[in-house]
């Protein structure tokens, strides 16, 4: 069984809900990044979400878009991103998830790409920009070295289409609470209690929700219609004022990492 399957399997029996954090690798540096996740899979992350940074995240917002270019101004790279993935398999058992878009599967070569990220210890791809009627050949592949392939689904895809995509996803359903990019709101919208629940009508897939989650109290909300909750921005929002003066405080950044998953944690 796929270490992202299991580890929601565990949680269903243990009546917990996932708690799914999300960096951008490479952030301000790349031994930052492998700190990072250890602290984060110590802290009580249940699945981390390793973000490859990109040029044009079509997908995110400011903090993630800041995030990246720190991490490309400071020479983050897929090969790097790899070789620290298979660093901090070596320490954690906590699955890992890549976040890319798909110009960077391409570039490299599909089948490249997927043993790459295998033999760095990667349990599963989420590629926001991929339409799922172009993931065939990327599902096969990823299928055939055990990696999940994560689709998305937002509040206005169709319960057709929610069909077809949660039909070719695996491990887990990645629920958009916004029609929106990435980034902490002040609240969670009103239907997504709605949307998630006829989400579940359609597909047995865990059901994790992310975008726009700030704080424990909005996990918490999330957590008592959802089977997980993924957190990016607000995270990276309580580290970067530790990593981007002339000074960079890896230690308090770590901490404060660390203290606010832990409270996050405590919610689900």
């Amino acid at each position: 069984m796929n270490r992202i399957a299991a580890v929601f399997t565990r949680l269903k029996k243990e009546k917990r809900k996932a708690l799914i954090p999300y960096i951008c690798c490479g952030d301000p540096t790349m031994e930052f990044t492998k700190q990072l996740a250890i602290t984060l899979a110590q802290s009580g992350a249940d699945i981390i979400e390793l973000g490859i940074p990109f040029s044009d995240p079509v997908a995110d917002g400011p903090v993630i878009q800041k995030s990246a270019v720190r991490a490309l101004a400071g020479g983050a790279t897929l090969d790097k991103i790899f070789t620290i993935g298979k660093q901090i398999r070596a320490q954690v058992s906590t699955p890992l998830v890549i976040m890319t878009y798909f110009n960077l599967i391409y570039v490299r070569g599909i089948k490249n790409f997927i043993k790459d990220a295998k033999f760095s210890g990667i349990d599963g791809l989420i590629v926001p920009d991929l339409p799922v009627e172009e993931g065939k050949v990327l599902l096969e592949a990823a299928e055939k070295e055990g990696l999940a392939l994560i689709y998305l689904v937002t509040p206005n895809t169709s319960a057709e289409r929610i069909k077809l995509i949660a039909e070719r996803s695996r491990g887990f359903l990645y629920c958009v609470s916004v029609k929106g990019v990435t980034g902490a709101r002040k609240e969670l919208d009103k239907e997504l209690a709605n949307f998630v629940r006829r989400t579940r009508n359609i597909t047995d897939l865990p059901i994790a929700v992310g975008f726009g989650i700030a704080n424990p109290e909005m996990a918490g909300e999330v957590a008592s219609f959802a089977d997980g909750a993924i957190i990016g921005s607000a995270l990276i929002e309580q580290i970067e004022e530790h990593i981007t003066g002339s000074e960079i405080a890896y230690d308090q950044a770590l901490d404060q990492a660390g203290n606010f998953i832990r409270s996050v944690r405590e919610v689900l």
